[in-house]
């Protein structure tokens, strides 16, 4: 080789080599195990999205997908954990919106940053939440509901899922956009909540629509009306808490998360995975149709531009309704 040669080579090989590593990362990913963390136990909504993305990962790249369940402390110990973890893409977080909105302003001090902690990869699913009560209750709508209430000032008793859970906050949030107050009685759980509300052990709670339409059809709790900003077309006869109470909605909402520095072809990768899942016609009829969830998944951007647009509205109900935990 001439020495014009071998200096061209060695100009070549300082090139490719000064190519930033994370420009063919997405060509080679997975390149092993995917592990998904969950911050709640095993058959809850956010194990169930888990499941339903890992499924699909190992369809259409092949490999391993596993889900691991880390619950505790409103999410804190998943979050806390995922921060710790390299940016590579092999490890995926997927948290409620409380993580990011809500417990920075429940908590004075978090083991994690709700900001630069993660990087965003993609919406998943927004749910509607339904406003259920004991069928003894002498109210069959908002509106009777919202005069028992005002006549019986502190005399009704809601359930929540924990403190600063979606059951407790979007209460909070309906008492004061109502003028009503209802006494909060905090569970481990919806499930346990919703046993006592069907009891009689507490009268009210918000739940999930697709949780409450089995009790609702077969008469142990009266669904009388949702959270969703409009009537929904699977259930046209139930009227929207926003026909009552103007501007009023309650849902909760899932979003993909990665450990923050993840490069931007693996998250354009994973986004687009994500997107095709959740555009799939039997995704769309066996699991967002059979459980009332509506997709939300987009871009990166959008993730960002829906957490920094909710954020301030919980921050001033829990500031204002003197919700704090230690």
């Amino acid at each position: 080789m001439t020495a014009w040669l071998r200096g061209l080579a060695a100009i070549v090989s300082l090139m490719v080599a000064s190519v930033p590593p994370c420009a063919a990362v997405a060509e080679n990913y997975p390149s092993k195990p995917i592990t998904i963390i969950v911050p709640a136990s095993p058959g809850g909504v956010t194990d169930m999205l888990a499941r339903l993305l890992a499924q699909h990962f190992i369809a259409d790249w092949g490999g391993q997908a596993i889900v691991e369940n880390k619950p505790g402390a409103n999410n804190q110990v998943a979050a806390e954990y995922v921060t710790h973890q390299a940016g590579d893409g092999y490890t995926l977080f997927i948290g409620p919106e409380s993580t990011f909105i809500v417990n920075p302003t429940l908590y004075d001090h978090l083991p994690y940053d709700p900001v630069n902690g993660f990087t965003p990869i993609s919406g998943l699913v927004e749910i509607d939440h339904a406003l259920i009560l004991n069928p003894s209750v002498p109210a069959n709508n908002v509106k009777e509901l919202i005069a028992l209430a005002k006549a019986k000032p502190g005399q009704l008793n809601y359930g929540t899922y924990g403190v600063g859970s979606s059951g407790h906050l979007n209460m909070e949030l309906f008492k004061t956009m109502a003028g009503v107050n209802f006494v909060a009685v905090h569970y481990k759980g919806a499930t346990p909540a919703m046993q006592d509300v069907m009891a009689g052990q507490i009268q009210l709670m918000f739940i999930s629509t697709g949780s409450a339409m089995p009790q609702a059809k077969a008469g142990a709790v009266k669904m009388i009306a949702l959270g969703a900003p409009k009537r929904l077309p699977l259930l046209p006869d139930v009227p929207a808490i926003a026909e009552t109470v103007p501007g009023f909605t309650a849902v909760s909402w899932f979003g993909l998360f990665g450990p923050a520095g993840m490069p931007a072809d693996v998250v354009g990768k994973i986004n687009a995975e994500v997107r095709k899942t959740f555009a799939d016609a039997d995704v769309q009829k066996s699991f967002l149709d059979a459980q009332n969830f509506q997709s939300i998944a987009g871009s990166p951007q959008d993730l960002k531009t829906r957490l920094s647009a909710e954020e301030p509205r919980w921050r001033k109900l829990i500031q204002e309704a003197h919700i704090k935990l230690d």
